[in-house]
């Protein structure tokens, strides 16, 4: 596939900021995006680096756009910058500036493991008119109900996130009473320490009346799991945008 790397700077953080892009070679433009997210100790070269995304995007007719979150779990930090805003707001319309990609929801998903993972749900549910899908592999999902456990989780989600927009429950509720969910995915390996986090979101959506997918399959918080298992995420954001891999 065709690849650029992106420097820009972000006027919602106030810095110079970079992003990876995957460009493809199936169908016509405008092409949908599908904004694939890294973990907390990673950047916007890792799903290059330690995956075969390139390999598998290109069965499809799809913009991947790999941006770089820091350490700010893609929500607006109580005291930092407004990662949400630049994430699901200025990103996007700097890719449809730029790329020739769809502008609506029906053209945008999302994705990422742990952090991002995290990040991707917070995004699709906070901004549930802006993306058609999102999914989370070994997402840390239940966060920010730690945030005393260290000084720079505080400062992201501040003293109580229950309830907030850092709150997944929260933005799932508010999502479904506006009847604007995004089609949901969510897995998670046996051997993964935020196993019980998933488990217990998968609770709460279920009791909430929430359709989504849920599945946990053998493997740990390593990219065997992710390169593994990120295949299935395409198909999925590939149904719910109407694309047909190539034959």
């Amino acid at each position: 596939m065709p690849f650029a790397h992106i420097d820009w700077n972000s006027a919602t953080l106030q810095k110079a900021v970079g992003m990876n892009v995957l460009l493809p070679t199936q169908g016509k433009p405008p092409w949908p995006v599908f904004y694939l997210l890294h973990g907390l100790s990673d950047d916007h070269t890792m799903w290059q680096r330690r995956s075969r995304i390139e390999m598998y995007a290109a069965e499809y007719p799809l913009i991947v756009v790999m941006p770089d979150g820091f350490r700010g779990f893609y929500t607006n930090n109580e005291e930092g910058p407004a990662y949400a805003t630049y994430m699901a707001e200025e990103l996007p319309s700097f890719v449809e500036r730029h790329f020739q990609a769809i502008p609506e929801r029906h053209g945008r998903c999302i994705g990422g493991l742990s952090m991002g993972g995290y990040g991707a749900l917070r995004l699709a549910l906070g901004y549930p008119d802006r993306y058609a899908s999102a999914n989370s592999h070994s997402g840390a999902l239940l966060h920010h109900l730690r945030s005393a456990e260290s000084p720079e989780f505080a400062r992201i989600w501040g003293d109580k996130a229950e309830g907030s927009d850092h709150d997944l429950q929260a933005l799932a509720r508010r999502a479904a009473s506006q009847g604007k969910l995004p089609a949901l995915k969510i897995d998670c390996g046996t051997e993964d320490f935020l196993l019980e986090d998933n488990r217990r979101f998968h609770g709460f959506l279920r009791e909430e009346g929430i359709a989504h997918d849920y599945a946990e399959y053998p493997g740990n918080h390593n990219w065997d799991y992710w390169d593994l298992h990120v295949r299935e995420a395409l198909a999925f954001h590939a149904i719910q945008l109407k694309l047909a891999p190539s034959a």
